[in-house]
């Protein structure tokens, strides 16, 4: 789950610089993170990629399985076949509540 360990620029108003100087060196201080103001930032989501995928009939479901029949040794016997193709993904769906972005730097505490 790491990454390649380079630094890179988040797109959070609230992440880090990235850069990797060390504000002791250079004797000035600088503050642990570089706040940029992003006009239409926002902690919220309200848009997530759906997971569901409809087939060539119109259904909508997570999996789509066929049963084929197989027969060994003179005896026939049902077993169930993953379909992958032919799948459409739903696509983009609203979501009902939205929720906070996981890369929001700010704890919630309620009193």
């Amino acid at each position: 789950m790491g990454g390649s360990g380079s630094k890179s620029k988040g797109f959070w108003p609230f992440s880090g610089s990235g850069t990797g100087d060390d504000p002791a060196k250079d004797g000035n201080e600088q503050p642990l993170t570089r706040t940029r103001s992003f006009p239409g930032a926002t902690p919220f989501v309200f848009t997530r990629r759906s997971s569901l995928y409809f087939d060539e009939d119109g259904d909508l479901a997570h999996e789509f399985y066929e049963e084929t029949i197989v027969t060994k040794n003179g005896r026939k016997k049902a077993k169930l076949k993953r379909i992958q193709k032919n799948l459409t993904p739903q696509g983009i769906i609203k979501l009902d509540n939205p929720c906070i972005h996981v890369d929001f730097p700010v704890i919630l505490w309620e009193s």
